[in-house]
């Protein structure tokens, strides 16, 4: 019987399970042989030389002729699954590669080497990918962190990189990971979402108004920051909001792990750089954030601020680097606001609590809060204005919000976006850079469920 036959024993009772098991195990076993025969074979330098395409013919042709030297039996469509899992295993991410080859997932979030899942339009489900164990799982980590010069072991067991497709890859192994070794793999977008899609009836992020309104916002070079938690779409909507920035304008972009797609012609891309080996090489986003300023930017897009960096990023939309934009990790536009006082705190300027928060008030005007709701939908939930500083308190007015009613038989979240009513006062900032706003747009009303 073969090895696809005794699989497909498991829907005949009894005794199937074991007969599974031993069917994957002899599966794993023969191709576990054929991968070492092969690397025994073949020369690893020249291999690096030749092109993909190349090599995957040559590994087929191998794994071929060594399946029949071996005798073994395995029927036609078995023969193609090991072809096409040794290929995964020498030039790829082994059992991830299928899961890096879909469109659909977002992320790739290994817990252990048999419990791998994937995120699939903001919903997470257990894929039927599995590593044969936790030292299979861990050669494909240092197989990917070595791609990108990185090392992972026991005197370093975390590792955050970026791969050359722009994926970003966390992982973490033992003794730091109890349970074995783990990893998540944030996919890459290749083609980027525009404000058209979020408006469209299938995401519905905001309704057509608040899009109208955030584009003239950055026509209009007003000084924002986008609040959220992880996962929420910060960095999508930073991307979508960067592209309203004109083209004649220097933009320089500075992040932890380079993600933005801007698609202007004058954009100078930045990216901070983890300490070595030993411990040296260190920069970060505060230096990134200090050498920008004498790039003669028009404007700042840092992906997101997290530390001391915040009192430079101030400072800088506070002397003439209007319409910079940055992303923050917040639950709400008051707790963003509280954070990057925290964070000027990180720079060990001794500046009073006041003094910080105007900083804040007088560098930035709108705080845009998204949310990841229960169902996986990505929503912005509130647009706030910064209307200035009233003894020691930021003052703010809300100007757009999404309203929760309910969740529907089908797990959906049902609620509706409106207008507060309040006519923000950056409508005059707006109207003086040619952008019109209809002052119906702000009545309290129902836009869209």
């Amino acid at each position: 019987m073969s090895f696809r036959e005794k699989l497909s024993a498991v829907d005949n009772p009894p005794g199937t399970r074991a007969q599974a098991m031993d069917a994957a195990a002899g599966y794993n076993a023969l191709k576990g042989s054929i991968h070492l025969k092969l690397l025994d074979k073949f020369d690893l330098a020249v291999l690096d030389a030749l092109p993909a395409a190349t090599l995957r013919a040559e590994i087929a042709t191998m794994v071929e002729r060594l399946l029949d030297d071996e005798q073994a039996a395995v029927n036609e469509l078995e023969r193609r699954s090991l072809v096409r899992d040794i290929q995964h295993e020498m030039l790829g991410f082994g059992p991830l590669e299928l899961l890096m080859a879909d469109a659909t997932v977002s992320d790739i979030l290994v817990n252990r080497y048999d419990r791998i899942y994937v995120e699939r339009k903001g919903k997470l489900e257990l894929s039927g990918v599995r590593f044969t164990d936790e030292k299979h799982l861990l050669r494909i980590i240092d197989k990917i962190v070595s791609l990108v010069g990185r090392r992972i072991d026991e005197s370093s067991p975390m590792v955050d990189a970026r791969l050359p497709d722009g994926s970003r890859v966390n992982a973490v192994i033992p003794p730091v990971a109890l349970d074995g070794p783990m990893m998540s793999i944030r996919r890459f977008a290749h083609i980027p979402l525009k404000m058209a899609n979020l408006v469209g009836d299938e995401l519905r992020s905001l309704t057509p108004e608040m899009a109208g309104m955030l584009e003239g916002l950055c026509k209009a070079k007003v000084n924002m920051v986008i609040s959220g938690g992880t996962g929420a779409g910060k960095t999508t909507l930073l991307n979508i909001l960067s592209g309203f920035i004109p083209p004649a304008e220097r933009i320089v972009t500075i992040e932890d792990a380079a993600e933005l797609q801007l698609q202007q012609p004058h954009v100078v891309r930045m990216e901070t750089r983890p300490t070595n080996i030993e411990g040296k090489g260190e920069i970060t986003q505060r230096a990134l954030v200090r050498n920008a300023l004498r790039m003669r930017p028009d404007r700042i897009i840092i992906g997101e601020v997290r530390g001391a960096e915040a009192v430079d990023m101030l400072q800088a939309m506070n002397t003439g680097h209007d319409g910079s934009l940055t992303t923050i990790h917040a639950n709400n536009p008051r707790d963003a606001l509280s954070r990057l006082e925290n964070m000027i705190g990180m720079a060990n300027l001794n500046l009073p609590h006041k003094a910080a928060r105007q900083q804040i008030a007088s560098a930035i005007t709108v705080v845009i809060q998204v949310l990841r709701l229960i169902d996986g939908k990505r929503k912005i939930t509130s647009i706030q204005e910064i209307t200035g500083l009233e003894g020691e308190v930021v003052t703010m007015q809300e100007i757009f919000a999404f309203r929760q009613t309910g969740v529907g038989a089908d797990g959906v979240v049902e609620g509706y976006f409106h207008a507060t009513g309040v006519r923000p006062k950056f409508s005059e900032r707006l109207r003086a850079f040619g952008v019109a706003l209809p002052d119906a747009m702000f009545d309290t009303a129902r836009h869209y469920q």
